[in-house]
């Protein structure tokens, strides 16, 4: 895999259409991270992508823009699967920063909230649904036909979903939406032998871009390790929280 000069990165060239351009300068967007660099211009070429980034290097944004760029004006939603709740919420707060200009609608299927208004919610049609898995295979059972209409899926944060005991929920919501002209995006900070698995299933020929080793840190993070004995962690715990 070849070296991406940071420097010379930017979001002109990706395949962007102008009116995206416009909205990320607006947002003093101005360089893309390398993740972003690298899967945009793939995402929005339609290709099955699978993304390996570390958490904070801008994933959300390498897989909202080719969605909202697709999406737009065209008919098909989008659907975005997370593992907590508050990876959801944060993930819908930028697609309304990004497409609200546009019109996008979002309805974010979570749980620990009323089942009511996300109902109301998915009936209005939205372009893109954000959704923890549990949540939504409770609306499945209800209402099997609510991603009839998927053409893009995405699977962030997959190796933390897999770890809490999502993967029999992610494969009936796979079994649940249409497999052919679906475009799917797998992002992940390590790449397990389970979503190697997923994705040879349920993926067609993707492309693989890794920006930094599987499993790695980013260097903003300082690491350091107390030697402790068992008794003492959680008092030390709290020492560390309180500082």
């Amino acid at each position: 895999m070849t070296k991406t000069n940071n420097k010379k990165l930017a979001f002109t060239g990706l395949g962007i259409t102008t009116n995206i351009l416009n909205q990320l300068q607006k947002l003093n967007f101005n360089k893309p991270t390398p993740i972003q660099h690298q899967a945009i211009p793939i995402a929005i070429s339609g290709q099955d992508l699978i993304g390996i980034a570390q958490t904070g290097t801008g994933k959300t944004l390498a897989f909202s823009i080719p969605m909202i760029q697709c999406l737009y004006g065209h008919k098909g939603t989008g659907l975005i699967l997370l593992p907590t709740r508050e990876l959801a919420a944060q993930v819908d707060q930028d697609l309304q920063t990004l497409g609200s200009s546009f019109g996008l609608r979002t309805a974010i299927i979570i749980g620990g909230t009323p089942a009511g208004p996300q109902v109301r919610a998915l009936a209005k049609h939205p372009h893109i649904i954000i959704a923890t898995p549990g949540r939504l295979i409770d609306h499945l059972q209800q209402n099997k036909k609510i991603l009839s209409a998927v053409k893009i899926l995405v699977l962030d944060e997959a190796d933390r979903m897999l770890d809490m005991g999502f993967e029999p929920d992610i494969r009936k919501i796979l079994a649940a939406m249409p497999i052919t002209q679906r475009q799917t995006m797998l992002f992940s900070a390590t790449m397990p032998e389970k979503i190697t698995r997923l994705a040879k299933k349920y993926m067609r020929s993707p492309l693989r871009v890794e920006v930094a080793p599987a499993g790695t840190t980013l260097d903003s993070i300082e690491q350091e390790v107390f030697m402790v004995p068992k008794n003492q962690k959680l008092s030390l715990l709290v020492q560390l929280l309180s500082e």
